[in-house]
C-alpha cells in the first residue's frame, strides 16, 4: 500500500455506502449539515441532479439544480464530504444524458423530465 492509498483511506467517508444509488435527471433530497457561528443544523436541499462527475473516487461530485423564487440554485456536493448526512431518491427520471447542463436555459414545461415508472435501482 503506497502513500496515496493510505491518505485516500483516511479521508473516506463511512457515509458513502449507505448512499442511494440515483442517476442524473432524479430529483433527490439531499441532507446537508450546515454550521452557523458554533450552531450547526441540518438544511434540506431538494431538486434535479443534472450531474455525477466520478462517483466510485474521493474527488467524485454531483450537483443538484433547484428552482426558488424563479432564480436557479445549483450546489455541489463531494460524495466524502462530512458534510453530506443522507440523500433521498424522491423520483426517478428517464435521461439520454449524463450532463444535464441544458436544464439551464429552459423554465416552464420544456424543464421537465419524463418520470421511469420501470426502473428498479
Amino acid at each position: 500500500m503506497n502513500l496515496i492509498d493510505v491518505v485516500k483511506a483516511d479521508h473516506k467517508n463511512a457515509n458513502v455506502e449507505k448512499l442511494p444509488n440515483f442517476k442524473t435527471g432524479d430529483t433527490i433530497e439531499v441532507h446537508a449539515r450546515i454550521k452557523e457561528g458554533e450552531k450547526s443544523r441540518i438544511q434540506v436541499f431538494k431538486g434535479t441532479c443534472i450531474s455525477i462527475k466520478k462517483s466510485g473516487d474521493l474527488n467524485g461530485h454531483f450537483r443538484v439544480r433547484k428552482m426558488s423564487s424563479g432564480i436557479g440554485v445549483e450546489r455541489v456536493f463531494p460524495f466524502h464530504s462530512p458534510n453530506v448526512e443522507k440523500i433521498i431518491v424522491l423520483q426517478k427520471s428517464k435521461s439520454r444524458r449524463s450532463k444535464l447542463y441544458y436544464l439551464r436555459d429552459r423554465s416552464g414545461k420544456s424543464a421537465r423530465i419524463a418520470i421511469d415508472y420501470d426502473r428498479k435501482n
